[in-house]
């Protein structure tokens, strides 16, 4: 279950695309509740630090006993069924974020969440129905000097 073997240690910006089943209400640290609902939810992030890409991805790929971040609480409760990513050396979290907002059947999951260092109201959108990566990756085309964006399905 090793999603990122064929990433290499580089930086660059992702999105964790996870599955809930079922409706609860889940602790979300300092946050506080939230209400997970069955359906989708799209987490923008980064990873700039020490192993880039592989080494975030396969912390979000585990479930952590101790959380860190507001993802590792939703973890608990959720699937990731895909990533997409960009090894890209600028920071995209922001752009991507407003590309999000920006999809008609997606919606703010919860205000704050994986945000605390960012200018977006939150990283965290919540759909119905399976977000499609073309529809994304057309939108951040846009985006001027944006790198290539990947698609994982083996997770």
């Amino acid at each position: 279950m090793n999603a990122s073997r064929n990433l290499v240690s580089q930086k660059g910006t992702y999105i964790l695309i996870l599955k809930a089943r079922v409706e609860k209400q889940i602790n979300v640290g300092q946050l506080g509740r939230m209400v997970l609902r069955p359906g989708y939810y799209l987490y923008v992030g980064s990873a700039f630090g020490p192993g880039g890409l592989k080494a975030r991805l396969n912390h979000h790929l585990r479930r952590v006993l101790k959380p860190h971040w507001h993802i590792d609480y939703l973890r608990r409760y959720t699937k990731v069924i895909e990533i997409w990513y960009t090894m890209d050396a600028a920071r995209r979290e922001d752009d991507w974020v407003d590309s999000i907002t920006k999809i008609p059947h997606m919606s703010l999951a919860y205000p704050g969440f994986g945000a605390s260092d960012s200018k977006g109201v939150s990283h965290l959108f919540q759909s119905k129905c399976k977000p499609v990566f073309a529809e994304f990756r057309a939108m951040i085309k846009r985006i001027p000097n944006h790198a290539s964006i990947h698609i994982n399905q083996r997770v």
